[in-house]
């Protein structure tokens, strides 16, 4: 990039086929194709939570990716030959202890070089049941600049957003399955975390039905002001946004919210 403060971010709003992996990941192919058409080609590529499998949990454990096999075959061999970033969504990672909700992140060259699995599991969706929960925070680099990554419910913990934040993060990928009737909450939580922590938030969600349960889209990219760069609406698109890093160092300097802490006083 000629500016390497500036970041162009492509999330993939689409819907997916609970049960049904193969359509999923050829829906997932064709965005992505479709996303490095544009003109102003993207330097990120970001997706959804689960959406390999979406939430078929009583199947998850037949549907769910080895070791993230196929997902990674995918992924990295896409990113190498654009030359893009791909903060991968999540997907259900079969490994020996069981199923887990996992974003997987590969660099310019098809490099993986981030996971995260969701470290808070969602009860009102029986997550606890079929999945296990994440044991570590999920850091990355993005051209040089620290960020981290939540997954869905996970925005609900503030501390763990603060802890990216106190880490070096600058920007915080969200990728979700977040339903209706709650788009109050997504946007408000959203909001809340890049204003408390000066970041640049970006959040991608599903659309569409699965089952009984309908999707609301308006994935987001706001920035430390709190301010909207862009949204999308309840329909299947790919909803394109620029960030400059600049403006993170600007804002933490005109409010020193980090160097105001008194954290001895909070425990």
């Amino acid at each position: 990039m000629a500016n390497t403060t500036r970041i162009r971010m492509a999330l993939l709003q689409m819907n997916i086929e609970a049960g049904f992996p193969e359509r999923n990941f050829a829906k997932l192919q064709e965005m992505m194709e479709k996303a490095m058409e544009d003109k102003h080609k993207p330097d990120v590529l970001m997706f959804p939570e689960m959406w390999n499998t979406g939430y078929a949990l009583e199947q998850i454990e037949d549907l769910a990716d080895p070791y993230g096999k196929q997902s990674t075959e995918l992924l990295s061999s896409f990113s190498k030959k654009h030359g893009v970033y791909i903060v991968g969504g999540s997907i259900a990672e079969k490994r020996e202890d069981g199923v887990y909700n996992t974003t997987l992140v590969f660099d310019r060259e098809g490099n993986r070089i981030s996971d995260y699995s969701k470290m808070h599991l969602f009860r009102l969706m029986s997550e606890e049941k079929y999945l296990k929960a994440g044991s570590h925070t999920g850091r990355l680099e993005i051209e040089k600049a620290e960020a981290g990554m939540m997954i869905c419910y996970d925005i609900r913990f503030p501390e763990l957003a603060r802890k990216l934040a106190l880490d070096g993060a600058k920007l915080l990928f969200v990728p979700a399955e977040w339903p209706n009737p709650r788009l109050h909450h997504w946007r408000t939580l959203l909001t809340a975390r890049a204003i408390e922590n000066q970041m640049y938030v970006i959040a991608c969600n599903r659309m569409g039905q699965s089952g009984e349960t309908s999707f609301f889209g308006h994935s987001m990219i706001i920035d430390p002001w709190g301010e909207i760069v862009a949204e999308a609406g309840e329909e299947e698109v790919i909803l394109f946004g620029d960030i400059d890093l600049k403006l993170v160092d600007d804002v933490r300097t005109r409010i020193p919210v980090f160097e105001d802490r008194r954290p001895q006083l909070y425990k």
